[in-house]
């Protein structure tokens, strides 16, 4: 097949440079000759990859030399207030650990930034971050942050980046924080995860409209930049539909024959990380069907390359997940301000 670029995400754990190394045997030869660190562990329910890339790194898999961390919860929902407990516990933990070497005392400034377009729901996390420390603010004063929500490019006429450095050279703050909107692809990514990276952002470049970068290159302090996935693309919703029911017709054929199949009272619904023997339904649906997901997404792209309307999906209740996203970032700055300070 045509190789098509189908991989259209901010988060650095689903780009094709790192999933290409995630066998043990690649991470650890990475780990002795790229100068790329995969780490993936679990505290409580929220799983951590930390992916640290240094100058060799850098060239081998073509991402910015940095720190990246993604906090995701796979099983959250927007009422598992557990769930959210966790992720915030974490959160505060590695906003700490990736800003341990930045030295933040009681007369520094962090200049906050909230990316985004806030008449466009999935994009306006950013925005509506900055409302809810303003809100916070207000509550429980600190003049450490300095907030601002610059709008987007197509509204202004100005790139974003120009605004931030105007203000990051009258404020010379001692770091700068970039809250923005992610696209992933991955559907079960969706408003699960967290991403933390030190290495800045490329507003709009998980979907195709990458603007001039906000990074300690460009601003000359360092820039943080915290994500949240709230986009995918079209296609890889139809790609993991159609993986879950290959899987589920697999299972069913498979389960028939066994006698907790005879006794089932009600219709069967395979573990999703059950594995299944898909050539059981290769004499149904062909050879296709035993491919990868990832070989299914190729094709989809394929198919859509040319369609003149390219679709991006976000969850229905988007708008209840924004707001505690909102919520949830803006207590854990406030929260690690303060232990950062003390």
């Amino acid at each position: 097949m045509i190789e098509v670029n189908w991989s259209r995400t901010d988060l650095i754990d689903e780009s094709a440079e790192v999933v290409e190394h995630q066998t043990k045997q690649q991470k650890n030869r990475l780990d002795q000759t790229s100068g790329v660190n995969i780490d993936e562990f679990n505290e409580g329910r929220v799983k951590v990859t930390k992916v640290v890339v240094d100058e060799h790194g850098q060239e081998q898999i073509g991402k910015k030399e940095g720190t990246y961390i993604t906090l995701s919860v796979p099983t959250l929902t927007i009422d598992d207030s557990n769930g959210f407990e966790q992720l915030e516990k974490t959160f505060t933990k590695y906003l700490d650990d990736i800003h341990k070497d930045i030295e933040i005392t009681k007369d520094s400034k962090v200049l906050v930034i909230g990316l985004g377009n806030k008449t466009i729901t999935p994009d306006a996390i950013g925005p509506f971050a900055i409302d809810s420390m303003q809100n916070e603010q207000s509550e429980n004063p600190s003049d450490h942050f300095i907030m601002y929500a610059p709008g987007v490019t197509g509204q202004t006429g100005f790139e974003t980046s120009d605004f931030i450095r105007a203000l990051t050279e009258r404020i010379k703050p001692s770091l700068v924080l970039v809250i923005d909107a992610l696209a992933t692809r991955g559907s079960s990514r969706l408003c699960k995860t967290i991403q933390i990276t030190n290495t800045g952002i490329h507003p709009g470049s998980g979907v195709g409209n990458q603007r001039t970068e906000v990074s300690k290159e460009v601003m000359g302090v360092p820039v943080t930049a915290i994500g949240v996935p709230t986009v995918v693309d079209a296609t890889v919703i139809i790609a993991d539909a159609i993986d879950n029911v290959f899987r589920s017709i697999a299972a069913k054929i498979e389960e028939k024959g066994k006698p907790s199949g005879k006794l089932s009272v009600s219709s069967y619904t395979p573990d999703p990380n059950q594995r299944v023997d898909l050539n059981l339904i290769k004499p149904i649906f062909g050879e296709w069907s035993t491919w990868s997901n990832e070989d299914r997404l190729q094709l989809f792209e394929e198919a859509f390359a040319s369609h003149p309307e390219r679709l991006i999906v976000t969850p229905k209740e988007v708008d209840v997940w924004i707001t505690k996203y909102s919520i949830l970032i803006s207590k854990c700055l406030f929260n690690w301000m303060e232990h950062k300070v003390k």
